[in-house]
């Protein structure tokens, strides 16, 4: 067998960009520059990540295909304006999630099971996503089938977020009280130091996936 390239981990960063949203915009756009300086600043981690950038409103848009972030000068800025479609998203995730791994497999690379990181402040505006997302889940139909992380902030459910997440300790809500911008940023530096210990520990001998749970946050199912 020839050798490999190396180890990658691809992380899918997928932020709600519907008209809720719009107040908070900055907050998602300093938590993108947070993690983009803090994986430049870890090169040996950056290498082993490769990072997508979707938003999500009425469609899907891809704001940053899967990257090596050492070559990117920044990330592309998110918006906000429409609605809250959940069923665009796991059917978009369930054609490219495939494609972007066999092209790293084609490329000479372990991969290891692909993370999407699911952010959104309100309920989907339809109920027929649940069957793409099963699909995408579902590692006898999509063998790279990910892991979903789901937070929840504003009027999401924990309901909801527990359907989105793919294990019950992927799936966090913040607290009644806490201000959405705040939150926001709590997730990002989640997101942030769970794809950096993640990156690191391709190198050890026991490489794992770590899901940091957002300062401010609970488990969604510790209040259904």
């Amino acid at each position: 067998m020839p050798d490999t390239r190396g180890h990658l981990l691809p992380v899918y960063v997928l932020a709600d960009e519907s008209s809720s949203m719009s107040p908070y915009v900055e907050e998602l756009n300093s938590g993108m520059v947070s993690l983009h300086e803090a994986l430049r600043s870890e090169p040996m981690v950056a290498a082993k990540v490769r990072l997508s950038v979707l938003g999500f409103a009425n469609s899907v848009e891809l704001h940053l295909a899967l990257a090596d972030l050492r070559s990117e000068d920044g990330l592309p800025p998110l918006r906000a304006g429409g609605g809250t479609n959940y069923q665009a998203v796991f059917e978009d995730l369930l054609s490219r999630i495939p494609q972007d791994i066999a092209t790293l497999k084609a490329s000479g690379y372990q991969v290891h099971r692909p993370a999407v990181f699911f952010l959104s402040d309100g309920q989907p505006n339809t109920d027929n996503w649940r069957k793409s997302r099963q699909q995408l889940t579902d590692r006898s139909v999509t063998p790279a089938a990910p892991n979903i992380i789901a937070c929840g902030v504003g009027d999401v459910q924990a309901e909801t977020i527990l359907q989105v997440a793919t294990q019950p300790d992927f799936a966090f809500v913040s607290v009644a009280s806490t201000d959405i911008g705040a939150a926001i940023a709590k997730f990002f530096i989640a997101l942030t130091s769970s794809v950096v210990q993640s990156g690191r520990s391709l190198s050890s001998s026991n490489p794992e996936l770590v899901v940091e749970k957002p300062e401010g946050f609970t488990m969604a199912i510790d209040i259904v």
